[in-house]
């Protein structure tokens, strides 16, 4: 049996780190100093979704919020027999629950941000670890944008056909009348459950075992039933396809300076990008609250929520001159900030 680790912070980095003492102001400085010094390739996390609804792994801490969380591995879900059977019941009964309110999630102040940033020439890529499409909704041009562990709105069978999320949602819904009538129910009741980054939510206390996974469609034709069936996400234990892999060591060689913002970068398909980034001594700054696993580099480190601080360096460098320019500026003063000055 291969034995799968679980991305975790070094202990160490929880108290060994003496970081920079600023105030907001003195934040918001270095950020608009950074950023005016060239165009920067973005990382960004989990912690950028928050806002939006869809809640984080970690907490400030750098720790799992729910210490009993087991994420599906990849090998689990795609397992042949009953037992990789049992687990694609429970993921996708879960993800069933969990995909619609990452759909209707809108973009927050974050997103925004970074996309009137790349709008007028302080951002030219932007990698993340996301896979809620939250950035692309907010208007960030999706040729600079790299989506390094997948997206949720597209699914694969294990044949490699592509489906639209909601179109198997639809599916889902037609094949699990009883699960339609408990999302309905919740709906009429204005009721919701807590969503994590990959798209499912946690229930308790409830059997996946009567959950039906439709089968491809595509392999229907092609005379197979085929029902090994999965996001085109980067589950734990899975390799991130080696196409997105180089291209994001290629932007980070090519990158002026590189901006990490709201991610612990416990996984190492995020570390190495920073460990690349230090090592061809790019400039870099980390907006993050909490420890992250870069600490022991000791690197300029904001510790404020990314919203306040990304729309301020925003306000600050903005000057539009077109339409789209006006109209990220409007909804940048349209926000209200969180941070005390």
């Amino acid at each position: 049996m291969v034995r799968i680790s679980i991305p975790t912070l070094p202990i160490t980095t929880w108290s060994a780190t003496t970081r920079l003492a600023m105030n907001a102001q003195e934040s918001y400085k270095l950020l608009e100093d950074f950023l005016s010094g060239g165009p920067a390739t973005v990382l960004t996390g989990a912690g950028v979704s928050v806002d939006s609804g869809i809640r984080a792994y970690r907490g400030k801490d750098g720790r799992y919020m729910n210490p009993n969380y087991q994420p599906i591995l990849y090998q689990q879900l795609m397992a042949p027999g009953n037992a990789g059977k049992a687990f694609r019941q429970r993921y996708w009964a879960r993800s069933y629950l969990g995909y619609p309110p990452v759909r209707e999630a809108k973009p927050n102040i974050a997103h925004y941000s970074l996309t009137a940033l790349e709008h007028h020439g302080f951002v030219n890529r932007l990698i993340t670890q996301n896979v809620d499409g939250l950035h692309a909704r907010s208007g960030f041009p999706k040729e600079k944008l790299l989506e390094l562990h997948g997206t949720l709105f597209v699914v694969k069978c294990r044949q490699g056909h592509e489906l639209d999320r909601d179109e198997f949602q639809d599916m889902l819904s037609e094949a699990n009348p009883s699960w339609k009538a408990f999302v309905d129910d919740m709906n009429a009741q204005g009721e919701s459950l807590r969503t994590n980054p990959d798209g499912d939510i946690e229930l308790e206390g409830r059997s996946y075992e009567d959950f039906v996974i439709p089968p491809c469609p595509t392999c229907l034709k092609e005379g197979r039933h085929e029902t090994t069936i999965k996001p085109d996400v980067v589950f734990f234990g899975e390799t991130i396809p080696e196409y997105k892999k180089q291209q994001s060591l290629q932007e980070i060689l090519d990158a002026d300076r590189f901006l990490v913002v709201a991610t612990t970068m416990a996984t190492y398909s995020a570390y190495r990008l920073l460990q690349l980034a230090h090592q061809n001594k790019k400039p870099i700054v980390i907006v993050n609250i909490g420890p992250t696993r870069g600490d022991h580099l000791q690197l300029p480190q904001i510790e404020l929520p990314c919203g306040d601080v990304l729309k301020e360096c925003a306000l600050r460098l903005s000057r539009p001159n077109d339409d789209q320019g006006r109209r990220l500026l409007d909804v940048l003063r349209s926000w209200p900030i969180t941070t005390k000055i």
